[in-house]
């Protein structure tokens, strides 16, 4: 049974949702998806997001898709992820899907992927408005097949200057770049792709890809 991790159902994990569930769902295997995220669907979300009403981003992503997608077994974590947390909501064998929007999260998702788990395959997305990347990362019977997304090439998620949505206080205003659907459907496609590559396709021989919408290129390359 494959155990799906979808973390942040917002810009890239509510484009990311449908395709995924409907390729599972036809697939016959069975599938459990879990969507995490605390935040809620607002109306400014709708130019850049795919939801069905306002509410809970988890929530209203599992009542959408458990409708469309009997096959599959949904779960609904209305939380962020935070240290406490990703003690329950991670497990060991997870597919997990980082679509969050800060480098915070990734960090934690990063450090507790790398040294907490001994079996964990992870697709983390991230984009600006034009132009963003994946990482994948895998360990298998405890030893990292790949670098953690927190690494050298990456400082700003070894050092984040930002803060997870949890550590940001009631009433305080979240600062967020601008994004744009096109950039997070481009993310979303790449995430989709390494997923297929790696579980039906014998594995891929990359561990990041670039993409810029504006010159309409993607390139991947293997950091060791």
């Amino acid at each position: 049974m494959k155990h799906v991790k979808v973390i942040g159902a917002g810009g890239i994990g509510s484009i990311l949702l449908p395709t995924l569930c409907r390729f599972l769902n036809a697939s016959g295997e069975q599938v459990v998806i879990t969507i995490i995220d605390g935040d809620d669907y607002e109306n400014k979300n709708q130019t850049r997001q795919l939801f069905s009403r306002l509410g809970n981003k988890a929530k209203v992503s599992v009542e959408k898709l458990s409708g469309e997608f009997p096959g599959i077994v949904f779960q609904a974590k209305p939380e962020y992820l935070t240290d406490k947390s990703a003690l329950y909501l991670l497990k060991d064998g997870d597919i997990i899907f980082s679509c969050v929007d800060n480098h915070k999260t990734r960090l934690l998702i990063s450090d507790f992927c790398s040294e907490e788990l001994e079996n964990v395959v992870l697709f983390s997305g991230g984009n600006s408005f034009t132009d963003g990347n994946i990482q994948i990362f895998i360990k298998k019977d405890d030893k990292n097949l790949t670098l953690p997304i927190a690494n050298s090439y990456h400082p700003e998620i070894m050092k984040p200057s930002d803060r997870r949505p949890d550590e940001i206080g009631c009433g305080e205003l979240i600062v967020s770049e601008p994004q744009l659907i096109f950039t997070n459907n481009a993310v979303a496609t790449l995430m989709l792709n390494a997923f297929y590559s790696h579980f039906y396709n014998g594995g891929c021989d990359y561990n990041e890809v670039y993409v810029d919408i504006l010159t309409n290129n993607s390139r991947s390359v293997q950091r060791t």
